[in-house]
């Protein structure tokens, strides 16, 4: 039996062991994933909530227990569980419990002119089984939000959850069994790329993915080979613009949350700051004088907690080294104590520098000065990612302004990271960053069949546009062409459509 550790980042103590899934058993959860669907797509909408507020329930009724294990299984403070991976879970399952219903109804469109006495729609079936992979930097919001989309959309799911995460795929199963869901509906697997190679090769109607570009560049080469759509959710090297007329004080404290909340291990963390050059000396100086006012640790009161993996702490090291090299100037200096990284402000950076264009993943802010708003929107673009971005200025419409030049899938003005948050708004990069969205109403039809619907009465035995063909049919053709294309009164154009029709109805 091979086996796979759950080690707690804070105290290296191994949580709990658990089983590594074997491909034939990956295998056997999609097969049981998809003889599941065939019952779970026919309950109604109605009682698919019913199973969403259980889940919620659930979690309620357990919030200290379920933020003590995400802390324990990632190494971030307890508060941060509680507010960035359960929270937006909770506010996502209330918000397709109230909103499903309506999403999910057949929409009316129009039906154009020579399709006379149809009616056209668009209807919303499941999909069938969704593949969830998901990442260990927040393994409990990220699995459960696209999983509870995916189930309020009718779809069955088999979640691959993080192999440095484990912990958090067997509570999901628990809280699955504990909400009373049928059997087959939510299965999770646990285990490394074999799994996830194993999982894609069972063919499930649809991949969603959590994590580095680099993995879901594979993801996605694997899947094309059996045409499974994915939704690829990647990295991300966030800019942060701050104009001379930003609330200073404000835009500080946006930087030291934006860059440093969960470690900087958030898809979103402000990863590129630039300040326009006249603010530049005074806002790194209360900068420094409030990141130094920060407490590292794993308690409580502590705002900064361990970073998960090893691998990641060496990664973010080889980034600041380099960059150092290359002429960057550390404003703070590197202390790193077990798996807990002290933030780190970096100034001078430049674009030849790898932590101004490669994920970096950790708790440091390197910093840029420009001189205009213009130089500061080319600084941004210029990135092979686009996920999220965030302009700082009293001046709200140039903040909008600047927002639509900005190539990037998400824009926050005078706020960081909480734009993830919304329910409402769809959610997903452009570039590196990712493939589709999801939150809203976009994100269930994502996990839906749209189907175009026109209906015809079949009062007729013929079509004006089925056989025979006839020269006299070509010219009342042309006739009406003329007519739906004339700009002229609506009335006298009424008129004459009907004059058209009926000509040509008489050729059946």
């Amino acid at each position: 039996m091979e086996i796979l550790q759950a080690i707690n980042p804070i105290t290296g103590d191994v949580i709990e062991e658990y089983q590594r899934s074997h491909p034939e058993e990956v295998t056997k959860a999609v097969i049981n994933s998809r003889r599941s669907f065939e019952n779970w797509k026919k309950i109604s909408i109605d009682k698919r909530i019913k199973y969403l507020k259980a889940i919620r329930n659930n979690i309620m009724d357990h919030l200290d227990e379920y933020a003590t294990i995400v802390s324990e299984d990632t190494g971030k403070v307890l508060t941060e569980s509680l507010m960035s991976d359960i929270l937006p879970t909770l506010e996502f399952i209330r918000y397709y419990e109230k909103n499903t219903e309506n999403f999910l109804k057949p929409k009316k469109r129009d039906t154009p002119f020579g399709f006379q006495g149809g009616k056209s729609s668009i209807t919303y079936q499941p999909l069938g089984v969704i593949g969830i992979i998901s990442p260990w930097n927040f393994p409990f919001q990220l699995s459960m939000i696209p999983l509870i989309t995916a189930l309020a959309a009718g779809n069955t799911v088999v979640i691959k959850a993080s192999n440095e995460t484990p912990t958090i795929g067997a509570l999901i199963e628990r809280i699955m069994i504990e909400a009373g869901l049928p059997q087959g509906v939510v299965q999770v697997v646990q285990g490394g790329r074999d799994v996830v190679s194993a999982l894609i090769e069972a063919k499930p109607n649809k991949i969603f993915f959590t994590g580095s570009v680099s993995t879901g560049k594979k993801i996605m080469e694997q899947a094309s080979k059996h045409l499974i759509p994915v939704e690829l959710e990647l990295g991300g090297k966030d800019p942060m613009i701050v104009l001379k007329d930003a609330n200073i004080d404000r835009a500080v404290e946006g930087a030291m949350y934006g860059g440093f909340a969960n470690t900087g291990q958030v898809c979103i963390s402000v990863e590129r700051l630039y300040l326009q050059e006249s603010i530049a000396e005074e806002f790194i100086k209360k900068l420094k004088y409030r990141v130094n006012k920060l407490n590292i640790g794993p308690g409580k009161n502590d705002d900064i907690g361990a970073m998960t993996t090893s691998d990641q702490i060496l990664h973010v090291q080889k980034q600041i080294h380099n960059a150092v090299k290359m002429g960057a100037r550390l404003e703070t200096p590197i202390k790193i104590e077990k798996n807990f990284f002290h933030p780190v402000i970096l100034t001078e950076a430049t674009h030849d520098m790898e932590i101004m264009t490669e994920e970096t993943f950790g708790p440091v802010l390197p910093i840029m000065t420009f001189q205009t708003p213009e130089e500061g929107i080319r600084l941004a673009n210029d990135s092979d990612y686009g996920l999220n971005a965030s302009i700082w200025t009293k001046d709200t419409k140039l903040g909008e302004k600047i927002a639509k030049e900005l190539i990037t899938g998400n824009v926050m003005i005078n706020d960081v990271l909480k734009n993830v948050g919304n329910p409402d708004l769809p959610f997903g990069g452009t570039k590196n960053s990712g493939i589709g969205k999801y939150h809203g109403p976009e994100g269930l039809y994502n996990f839906s069949l749209e189907t175009s619907v026109m209906v015809n009465k079949g009062k007729n035995n013929k079509e004006v546009n089925w056989f025979p063909y006839s020269e006299e049919k070509y010219e009342g053709l042309k006739e009406l062409l003329k007519t739906l294309n004339e700009d002229q009164n609506i009335i006298k154009k009424g008129g004459a459509l009907l004059k058209v029709a009926k000509r040509l109805k008489k050729m059946n």
